[in-house]
């Protein structure tokens, strides 16, 4: 053993299972530390004035670290939960119950990366070492095909060339037991929603899916959509839709807080290849696996430009900066029923389906025109899911100003709305006042004249009338 005493921050990596930086501790000290800080960076306001954090997210947030302290306590150990700057409390921490080295996971983006500096330098000059791990990725960052500055600018070729050239490290199992010291009486307490200044969340009748945090759930999940239903093997043809729990895998929520890892969801999609079946569907989740993994990888090459306006293109759109016009897209009000529906579900629950992200974006950024920063900021606010990786990236994406091949991409909302909700059912669950209009068709574009909208949210008791957008579609 080198050291007496480690702590292992946790981070974005809420689980025991495939816990690289908790393994490296175990292997290297004789007593390991759970450590998770409460930072309050998290949880302050933005310049939209938007909670960081909002209060879905800060609930599985919260349920998650609920079901890690319990998995450590089942395993000898605890979770000591720290209220402050990490850079700070952690080291202060440490000093006090003289730790000798802290591991914790690497990321990718510049908020986090400056904690990290921070805190190895702090640690450093009290004489701790620090050591950080890369596990947040299907694909090991040491182990692609090229280095992170050479990383190609289209998914494709990223695609092919580790599919092709790199392997998949082995799953870490969970261990058996965590050496706990036994001279830490001041445990912590994980802070609910009012310590954190935000309001209580209520699960909504309609919601896809009852998200609940936590490793234990998330592992169910995947015992769910895999073993018990069988629902992987239709994924390709599903995983457009809009209702209900299983059209996807809903696995994007426990991987943001890294209660899941993607490794262990991989090795568990081989395995039903092998016992059940193999076809386009279990192979299209792993495509979106790698599709996580490459947008953390632009973050990783671009820095802070996936936070600006003109992303990683030359871009010099005179995006608009129209609060009014912002929030009618933001509270579900544009007057376009299958944009509002989508945003309606996500104010209401906390999550929205990938084809209602894809369309609420473009809409925002190509028919709106406005600021697409401002709606990736609004998702992560709003957003269970919400990782900064795949937010930010997938945003610039659809606004033309990230690693999209194709120039002017463009969704015909018509077109869209026809295809993945023919009969109108979505709109109508999240937009019940459609239901009192006898003979509306939310497909025909000759009923969303801007007087037909003002005439109807005059009918409805709604604010329609502060729409003053002009969709592409009208």
């Amino acid at each position: 053993m080198k050291y007496k005493r480690a702590i292992c921050w946790f981070r974005n990596d809420l689980r025991l299972h495939d816990q690289e930086a908790l393994a490296q501790a175990l292997r290297q000290a004789e007593e390991v530390i759970p450590v998770f800080c409460v930072d309050p960076r998290t949880y302050q306001k933005t310049p939209l004035n938007l909670d960081k954090t909002g209060s879905f997210r800060a609930a599985f947030i919260h349920e998650s670290l609920q079901d890690l302290k319990y998995n450590l306590q089942v395993k000898g150990a605890d979770l000591i939960v720290l209220k402050g700057l990490p850079e700070e409390v952690l080291v202060d921490f440490a000093v006090l119950h003289q730790v000798q080295a802290i591991y914790f996971s690497q990321e990718a983006t510049a908020e986090e990366l400056h904690v990290e500096g921070s805190l190895e330098e702090a640690a450093n000059t009290k004489g701790i070492v620090t050591q950080s791990v890369w596990q947040a990725t299907l694909f090991h960052l040491e182990d692609l095909p090229f280095p992170i500055y050479q990383l190609p600018e289209v998914f494709t070729t990223f695609r092919k060339a580790c599919e092709k050239q790199s392997h998949i490290r082995p799953v870490i199992p969970a261990p058996d037991r965590i050496p706990f010291p036994t001279d830490i009486t001041s445990i912590g307490k994980i802070p609910g929603l009012q310590d954190l200044g935000l309001e209580s969340t209520e699960p909504h009748e309609n919601a896809v899916l009852s998200f609940k945090g936590g490793e234990t759930e998330g592992l169910k999940r995947v015992t769910h959509y895999l073993w018990e239903t069988d629902s992987i093997a239709n994924y390709k043809h599903t995983r457009n839709g809009l209702l209900g729990a299983d059209y996807s895998s809903k696995f994007s929520a426990w991987l943001s807080v890294g209660s899941l890892s993607p490794r262990w969801i991989y090795t568990e999609i081989r395995k039903y290849e092998k016992e059940v079946e193999k076809n386009e569907s279990t192979y299209w989740l792993i495509f979106e696996l790698i599709w996580r993994d490459y947008f953390r990888f632009v973050a990783k090459k671009h820095g802070n430009s996936i936070f600006k306006r003109w992303g990683i293109q030359p871009d010099n759109r005179p995006w608009k900066q129209d609060k009014e016009l912002f929030m009618t897209w933001a509270e579900g009000m544009t007057g376009v029923p299958f944009i509002d529906a989508n945003m309606r579900e996500l104010n209401q629950t906390g999550f929205m389906s990938n084809r209602g992200r894809q369309l609420v974006a473009s809409f925002l950024a190509n028919d709106m025109e406005l600021d697409w920063t401002w709606g990736a900021a609004y998702f992560e606010s709003k957003l269970i899911d919400y990782d900064v990786c795949s937010n930010w990236a997938n945003w610039m994406y659809v606004a033309g100003v990230g690693n999209d091949p194709r120039a002017d991409r463009y969704f015909n909302l018509l077109t869209q709305a026809k295809n993945y909700d023919p009969k109108g059912d979505y709109v109508r669950l999240w937009i019940p006042e459609l239901r009192a209009i006898p003979g509306f068709d939310i497909h025909r574009p000759d009923q969303l004249s801007k007087n037909k909208l003002l005439s109807l949210g005059i009918h409805l008791g709604l604010d329609y009338p502060r729409m003053v957008v002009k969709p592409k579609i009208w």
